[in-house]
């Protein structure tokens, strides 16, 4: 039986409701529309067959398969709902209030068995960052950071705590995806001149300074982001500060640091400075690709040994995104960028499509790895809300637009279980849609009054690097392979080497016991002719160089495109002299 199609979730000052999702897009009978602004927040379980969600009076949850009410629970101020992996659990949270007269306030944070619908535990959870317990994928393990110690509790008995995991100051942990053996990442800033760490443990193996799998030291950390790879053999940290004291970025200074669980560790050397935006591991474990440096950003894909496997140039780009089964990547410049997506065959590095999503704030990949999500929603931006869905070969197939006095939320698709949905094979032809295509705005430059009737001039700010497959090399249009690329840059290695040996051997102005070294110096007999000859003789090794620069992929000028051209005829002149015709 073919799976069923992922449904999409809206909810704005329209109400809460869902679409069906392609070919259709028609409104889902799954949920009633919830008419007007009440509704807070929703949420899917992991599988996508429970939904729950906040009216402003209760939180209720339904079973998405029979469309049957299973439960309602009397939470008017619930503000984040979150399913455990197994349905078995859902937590709720609302915000931490005191009463007047200073005493602690009630819990906030309620888990309610699913099944039954009874309260299995409250505790209180002031914070709203990090409020949600984490569970191991088979929910034998759940864990709580609480006042510098990971608690950890087994089997859904939070009446005891199985384990603590405590270490001076623990700011933030996570825990590995899958199922035993379990692994977790904490994180503990640094203080009093002591370096920030972040360190690896198998559950529950957390006695002794030798327990730790693996452990990362490093300076200039306010905060990290921890980020497990899907078989949580690696952890790629990214390590951040709120203010770059050398004053070159207005975000702070990010670096990158992978960690594995067999202990070895490295800071990924990126080629470029500035902000990292973004960093995302592939599905199948043995990729990430990272977006870093000053605008434009530049996209690398690394392997496990923190080496690049692919360079895909700079472009106005913040974003990364792996499609579900990890076969498409797709970079995009959100947010204060024009919404310029490039989705590439991860396979083969092969640019598929370039659509413009402008003003996006949202993007998410479908659980069928071909259709791709974009909206623009409050209050990231109130104006031209709505959602469109894309087929990853640039196509729109579907397009909402919310009326002008009204916004969008929150819009997401239902989730699956990996393997629900086969990969298909990659596809580059545009598929067919009845969706008018919508050229974006080409928006000109400013120009000063003194400038408007002249011609105008092409020049940028920044310099595109083209991707590496991409880049112009002798030879041939044709774009390398990676065999080619390996072995071009060798020459290229070996060819300097070379020059840098010449260049060490060349003669310094030869004294009298050294005659033979003199033979370089042309010796026509007329000054004036050789002097000619050591000009000529200058501007091929200039050309030389120009050469060397645009087979390396630098854009050149136009007249240093100008003076390569000139080549043939200085080679000519320079014989013509040599030869004393």
């Amino acid at each position: 039986m073919a799976p069923s199609t992922p449904l999409l979730t809206v909810r704005g000052s329209e109400g809460l409701y869902m679409v069906n999702g392609p070919p259709n897009f028609t409104e889902s009978t799954v949920l009633p529309r919830e008419s007007g602004k009440s509704c807070k927040v929703y949420t899917f379980s992991k599988d996508g067959t429970l939904f729950a969600w906040n009216n402003g009076e209760k939180v209720n949850i339904i079973n998405v398969t029979n469309k049957g009410l299973l439960h309602s629970f009397d939470l008017p101020k619930a503000v984040c709902l979150e399913f455990s992996p197994n349905n078995t659990v859902l937590a709720t949270w609302q915000p931490y209030t005191t009463s007047k007269d200073g005493t602690a306030g009630v819990p906030n944070l309620q888990l309610y068995d699913v099944k039954t619908g009874t309260c299995l535990k409250s505790f209180i959870q002031k914070k709203m960052q990090n409020w949600c317990p984490s569970w191991s994928d088979d929910e034998v393990i759940c864990a709580r950071n609480v006042n510098n110690e990971v608690h950890f509790f087994e089997n859904n008995n939070f009446n005891t705590i199985a384990n603590k995991l405590h270490l001076q100051k623990v700011n933030d942990f996570n825990l590995s995806p899958g199922s035993q053996p379990y692994k977790v990442a904490v994180y503990v800033p640094g203080s009093k001149g002591a370096p920030s760490f972040v360190r690896l443990y198998q559950y529950p193996n957390f006695a002794g300074p030798q327990a730790a799998l693996a452990n990362k030291s490093f300076f200039k950390a306010d905060k990290v982001t921890m980020l497990w790879n899907k078989k949580a053999t690696a952890v790629l940290v990214i390590a951040s500060t709120e203010v770059d004291k050398t004053g070159a970025s207005y975000y702070g200074e990010q670096t990158l640091h992978y960690i594995a669980t067999n202990g070895e560790s490295a800071v990924v050397q990126l080629p470029k400075n500035g902000p990292i935006y973004d960093v995302v591991w592939n599905s199948s474990s043995t990729e990430f690709c990272a977006v870093y440096g000053f605008m434009p950003a530049k996209a690398t894909v690394f392997n496990l040994k923190c080496d690049p496997v692919f360079d895909f140039g700079t472009g106005p780009r913040n974003a990364a995104y792996y499609s579900p089964h990890g076969h498409i990547l797709v970079l995009a410049g959100f947010g204060n960028l024009r919404g310029q997506m490039e989705v590439w065959d991860v396979k083969n590095y092969k640019l598929i499509s370039k659509p413009v999503a402008s003003d996006s704030t949202y993007f998410a990949w479908c659980p069928d790895g071909e259709h791709i999500l974009t909206a623009t929603c409050a209050p990231r931006l109130r104006v031209n809300n709505g959602y469109k869905i894309w087929h990853y070969t640039g196509s729109v197939l579907h397009k909402y637009d919310v009326p002008s006095n009204g916004e969008l939320w929150q819009v997401s698709w239902q989730p699956f279980l990996d393997g629900v949905f086969p990969a298909k094979t990659i596809t580059y032809q545009a598929v067919p849609s009845e969706v008018p295509s919508e050229e974006p705005k080409v928006t000109t430059a400013y120009r000063p009054p003194a400038l408007r009737n002249k011609p105008v001039t092409n020049s940028k700010l920044h310099e595109d690097e083209p991707p590496q497959n991409m880049k112009p090399h002798p030879g041939g249009d044709k774009p390398l392979s990676k065999t080619a690329l390996k072995n071009q840059r060798k020459h290229e290695a070996k060819k300097a080497a070379k020059q840098e040996a010449r260049s060490d051997l060349a003669p310094t102005p030869a004294p009298q016991s050294a005659p033979r070294n003199t033979i370089t110096q042309s010796a026509s007999g007329d000054p004036e002719v050789d002097k000619k000859i050591k000009n000529l003789k200058k501007k091929l090794k200039a050309i030389e160089q120009l050469k060397e620069q645009a087979a390396a992929g630098k854009q050149l000028e136009k007249n240093q495109l100008e003076k390569i051209q000139k080549e043939t005829a200085l080679l000519q002149e320079l014989e013509d002299l040599e030869l004393g015709v």
